[in-house]
């Protein structure tokens, strides 16, 4: 029963073993941002190989979150600059001497700790010896396709807007952003809360939404959108735009 959980534990290990031995020689501990994505894919395409490409409930769920790790992974990669990314720079001098082992625990490690807490949904799919089939579970491709729809739309507007030059210094108020102040990251949870959705009614498992819930929570309270709206708050007009405009869940901007 628990030679599935070990051999992604493994997996997670290994691949963030190798990012952090790639990021340690080339002193850029950001690339750890490219690993995240693309390690939920690799994982996926582990657990279709297991399942012997079977086009069931489980191949479904596993392209789900193939598809997801790759678009994402694809997007920070363009994006990505050649340079270590400034949060991980203030690390590097923050910990000094100490460098090099608080970035195994404390950036890599501690992102494979994640990746895999979220990954549970799909490991108890796969898991499962029965699979109940049931009008529920379309409930789930339906949350996971808006989440999808939110994320990658919002992204390519973002990036849009960077590319004009006249928006140098500005932070985009248009298209889904003008509805929350973050639809990007809403439609990554709303992702994972469409994978739970079909885990749960696929198996009965209530452990399904141990995943949706820390993403949420990292988002809104850790790594996300904390950091970023410290960063927008001495922009003109950010105050006035924090007012209006919903945080996280989408909704019309007040007058």
């Amino acid at each position: 029963m628990y030679d599935l959980y070990f051999n992604i534990i493994y997996i997670i290990f290994i691949y963030f073993l190798l990012f952090f031995i790639v990021g340690t020689i080339i002193k850029n501990n950001s690339i750890v941002d490219i690993g995240w994505g693309m390690g939920f894919f690799i994982l996926s395409l582990y657990l279709i190989y297991l399942n012997s490409l079977k086009l069931d409930i489980k191949t479904l769920t596993n392209i789900l979150v193939l598809i997801w790790g790759f678009r994402l992974s694809y997007h920070i990669l363009k994006r990505n600059k050649k340079e270590e990314d400034k949060r991980y720079k203030k690390w590097r001098e923050e910990w000094g001497d100490w460098v090099v082992l608080r970035a195994f625990f404390q950036v890599y490690l501690l992102q494979g700790l994640f990746m895999f807490l979220i990954f549970i949904p799909v490991i108890i799919i796969n898991n499962a010896k029965q699979i109940h089939e049931n009008y529920y579970v379309i409930s789930g491709f339906v949350v996971w396709t808006i989440g999808f729809l939110f994320e990658s739309i919002s992204d390519y507007q973002l990036k849009v807007f960077k590319e004009d030059i006249n928006n140098k210094g500005k932070f985009i108020k248009s298209g889904l952003w003008k509805y929350s102040r973050h639809p990007n990251y809403f439609g990554e949870s709303c992702m994972w809360f469409g994978i739970s959705l079909i885990a749960y009614f696929a198996t009965k498992n209530i452990n399904s939404f141990i995943s949706p819930i820390i993403i949420t929570c990292l988002l809104l309270f850790v790594s996300g959108i904390p950091l970023l709206e410290k960063s927008f708050e001495k922009r003109e007009g950010f105050l006035d735009y924090k007012e209006k405009t919903s945080i996280f869940i989408p909704w019309f901007p007040k007058s």
